[in-house]
């Protein structure tokens, strides 16, 4: 190993030592037990806005396919919309 790519790895050791810290593991209010906390709390609420967003993409994307299958379903049932000849 060289002197250069050595240097390079001591220079990572001091990070490396500051994000293993067991302090850096302590759990916020929810987890570490005041779950009537206002942080909590307003965990929560963010946890079921996203849900609420999520819900609602999927079920846009739900009602999109159902569309397009009942288009398709129409077209195929009147063969006279769909014309596969070409006017010459």
């Amino acid at each position: 190993m060289t002197c250069r790519n050595l240097q390079r790895h001591l220079a990572v050791l001091p990070l490396l030592a500051l994000l293993l810290q067991p302090g850096a593991a302590f759990g916020c209010a929810a987890c570490f037990g005041q779950s009537g906390s206002p942080l909590a709390q307003g965990m929560n609420w963010g946890i079921m806005v996203l849900l609420g967003f999520i819900s609602c993409v999927l079920l846009g994307v739900t009602a999109f396919f159902i569309y397009i299958v009942r288009r398709a379903n129409t077209l195929a049932a009147q063969p006279e919309l769909i014309s596969t000849e070409t006017k010459q």
